[in-house]
């Protein structure tokens, strides 16, 4: 006999529906096993590509040569161990009638019959199982829905239009009073569960059309057990279909990345994107006719699903006012702010950018301008987001465009110095107080960097895919891809297990123990002569600063763009451990790779594009100019990073 699988449900929501299939025609044909189709004699079969359908519904076909008592298997789809199996209850000269399988759970099956000892494979099916969604209005509640998973409704889920937050009942069934002012309504999808995609972009939304009138929006999940996963956070990529960048992202950024995720999902982790922002550029957006729908296009070349956030770049240049200018990426990614959970960790996407635009008008780019802040609407939204949160030690993670903290200073003993740079950011510190495990995901700056204030709060600003606006990787330019900290272009790795939360930067095309840089000061000398021959070092000088001398003092500079107070950096040479000491400087190979570049080719430097002063650089001094050092570089999690150097090191456009 054979075993079926159940379920363990909280709700039964049973009634009858009846489809007829339609869809691919499938010939009778042989199973794996070879089978003689021919003594079953079943013809014209027709299988749908989806079927929508209530627990314990009815199912007809149409198909010739069934009998009643026949065997439907559904075989889950990659599992060849989960099965289903319905008997026939009815036939007719031209269909096949039998009931959707008892614990059945919405997915992708393979479909056969069975009579005997003899079976046919008729071809596969996606199932989404539906609940019962006929549910009452209520006075005041102007959108309603259910909330459920293989046609059973989910107790506790939080339900939200931005600005009410409800969860649902016993049933699954959601209430809200919602004035529809953001035009849709959202779910934080529970943790080991997840909703259907479309274009790479997670379905945890729905669009209301407004008006008074009772809207009802139901969100069907499905099971997914991803309390053990891996986000990937991809800050700013400034797609403008310029500087090669579309060229550069395929066969850097997107060939890296989808290895990666094709190595974590092999060993059977779970994964999933998440963008920091500015994913395309809005002064290009008419100019170059590259705005969010082409982002999209290389959005689902990865290959994994990619939860969205909105940077300053990605308003609409054309529209002055926040609101407005946000319409856009409503209209093509979904909901500005909202939250999810994966396993055990809870997930909250915020919009920190007021987008002003001064002057845009239809057909006119305006300023451009825009504050640093976080809504009050938003703010009231997060409060109450947080609230349906009883556990204060699970794991929060905050991701947002522009940065919470400042780049990070020194002070006279290498103490390293957080100001706050988010308008309302001690708004944002006051909210989250009580819980103990909370990071803050971030992007913007193009440069890498850690903040952690208390031990209950840390910031993690992430250096960017397009590095330099894509300048440095452009054809005829250094050939590296490198931000304005020395960073390498690259995004942040995420491993959560359970509430244990890891992370590490990810350096495009290089391994991930790639994770600092050595320089020979001795070998650093930035000169026209040698870097910019079509400019002068009087045009070089400014941007290259102390590194238009010559090095004598035998110093190595360690670039380690990771670096938080849980590392730990060690240099020898030979026997004896030199003294390491942090310092706030320049990356010369930044230096080099652009404003070197600009120059050369008779440009000015874009102010902001150009080489800035970072806290995660070290300097050592060795006792002579050829000797070798052995560097050893522990992260926050005791993963060691090594190299032997042997010096002179030259200092060229591709070194490691």
């Amino acid at each position: 006999m054979r075993k079926i699988k159940k379920a363990d449900f909280v709700l039964k929501l049973a009634t009858i529906f009846v489809i007829i299939g339609v869809g691919i025609s499938f010939n009778s044909c042989n199973n794996d096993n070879k089978v003689d189709d021919k003594l079953l004699k079943i013809t014209g079969v027709s299988i749908p590509s989806s079927l929508d359908i209530v627990a314990d519904g009815e199912i007809t076909l149409t198909g010739k040569g069934f009998e009643v008592g026949d065997l439907i298997v559904f075989t889950l789809k990659g599992d060849a161990g989960t099965e289903y199996t319905s008997t026939v209850t009815s036939v007719t000269a031209s269909t096949v009638t039998f009931t959707l399988p008892d614990g059945i759970s919405s997915g992708i099956y393979t479909i056969s019959v069975e009579r005997g000892d003899e079976s046919l494979a008729l071809g596969t099916v996606t199932i989404n199982v539906l609940a019962n969604l006929d549910i009452p209005d209520i006075s005041g509640m102007t959108v309603k829905g259910v909330v459920y998973c293989d046609g059973y409704g989910l107790p506790g889920v939080v339900v939200s239009d931005g600005f009410e937050v409800s969860t649902t009942d016993a049933s699954g069934i959601y209430y809200l009073p919602s004035q529809k002012k953001n035009g849709y309504v959202f779910i934080s999808v529970p943790g080991n569960y997840e909703v259907s995609s479309s274009n790479n972009i997670p379905q945890f939304f729905k669009r209301l059309t407004g008006g008074s009138s009772v809207e009802q929006k139901d969100f069907s999940l499905y099971h997914a057990d991803n309390s053990k996963h891996v986000v990937l956070t991809m800050a700013d990529w400034h797609l403008a279909n310029r500087n090669d960048d579309l060229s550069q992202f395929s066969s850097g950024f997107l060939a890296d990345v989808n290895s990666l995720i094709s190595s974590y999902k092999a060993a059977g982790t779970k994964v999933y994107g998440l963008t920091l922002g500015d994913m395309t550029w809005d002064l290009y957006w008419y100019e170059n006719n590259y705005a969010l729908p082409q982002y999209l296009v290389q959005m689902n070349m990865i290959n994994c699903t990619m939860f969205n956030i909105m940077g300053n770049h990605d308003n609409d240049p054309y529209c002055a006012g926040d609101l407005p200018a946000e319409a856009k990426f409503r209209t093509y990614i979904g909901p500005t702010y909202y939250s999810f959970n994966l396993g055990s960790v809870h997930y909250i996407v915020l919009d920190d950018i007021q987008y002003i635009n001064t002057s845009g008008a239809q057909g006119v780019i305006g300023d451009r301008d825009y504050y640093d802040i976080i809504t009050s609407d938003q703010m009231i939204w997060l409060s109450k987001d947080l609230a349906t949160l009883t556990d204060k030690s699970k794991p929060v993670i905050i991701a947002i465009h522009a940065a919470l903290y400042k780049n990070p200073s020194l002070d006279a003993n290498g103490n390293q110095l957080n100001t706050i740079d988010l308008l309302n950011g001690s708004s944002l510190i006051s909210t989250l107080q009580g819980f103990t495990n909370v990071h803050i995901l971030s992007g913007h700056t193009h440069i890498n960097f850690t903040a952690e204030q208390s031990i209950s709060l840390m910031e993690h600003n992430t250096a960017a895919v397009c590095a330099t606006w894509w300048w440095t990787g452009k054809s005829g330019y250094a050939g590296n891809q490198i931000c304005k900290d020395g960073s390498p272009g690259g995004y942040g790795v995420w491993e959560i297990n359970g509430t244990d939360v890891r992370w590490y930067y990810k350096s495009i095309g290089k391994d991930k123990n790639y994770q600092f840089r050595s320089y020979d000061r001795n070998q650093v000398l930035i000169t026209a002569a040698n870097f910019a021959p079509n400019s002068t070092d009087a045009a070089l000088a400014p941007y290259a600063g102390v590194y238009a001398s010559p090095g004598t003092s035998n110093e190595v500079l360690l670039n380690v763009w990771g670096y938080d107070p849980g590392w730990k950096i060690e240099v020898k040479e030979g026997s004896t451990n030199l003294a390491v000491e942090r310092i706030y400087a320049m990356d010369p190979l930044h230096i080099i790779s652009y404003e070197a570049k600009r120059l050369n080719a008779g440009a000015i430097p874009t102010s902001s594009f150009v080489t800035c002063n970072t806290a995660h650089l070290f300097r050592v001094t060795a006792a002579n100019p050829a000797s070798t050092l052995d560097i050893k570089v522990t992260d926050h999690f005791g993963n060691v990073y090594s190299e032997t150097m042997s010096r002179p090191k030259i200092f060229t456009y591709l070194m490691q």
